[in-house]
């Protein structure tokens, strides 16, 4: 199994479509580290007129049908967000400059 561990930023904010809500409107995600799961166990063989080609199960199959070592897990180390606050127009003051 390929096993990547990776860190998640979340800048968020509230607008005028939801004032009251903070949501993400940009997702940043570093990749700390990446275990190598090995060479596939199951390798496919696909056809495509009289050519053939024998390709990890990883590039072929569903998920739930790939071997140990074609499967990719993800692993979120650390989740943060950052609030940035509201974004919308500029409410006049009614003081002229």
């Amino acid at each position: 199994m390929t096993t990547y561990q990776v860190d998640i930023h979340h800048l968020t904010h509230t607008c005028p479509a939801f004032p009251d809500d903070p949501h993400p409107y940009d997702t940043r995600r570093t990749v700390l580290a990446v275990v190598p799961g090995g060479p596939c166990r199951q390798p496919v063989t696909v056809r495509s007129g009289d050519t053939t080609a024998v390709i990890a199960c990883g590039r072929h199959v569903p998920r739930d049908q790939q071997c140990p070592a074609c499967r990719i897990t993800v692993i979120e180390h650390q989740v943060t967000f950052t609030f940035m606050g509201h974004h919308g127009p500029q409410h006049s003051t009614g003081i002229a400059a």
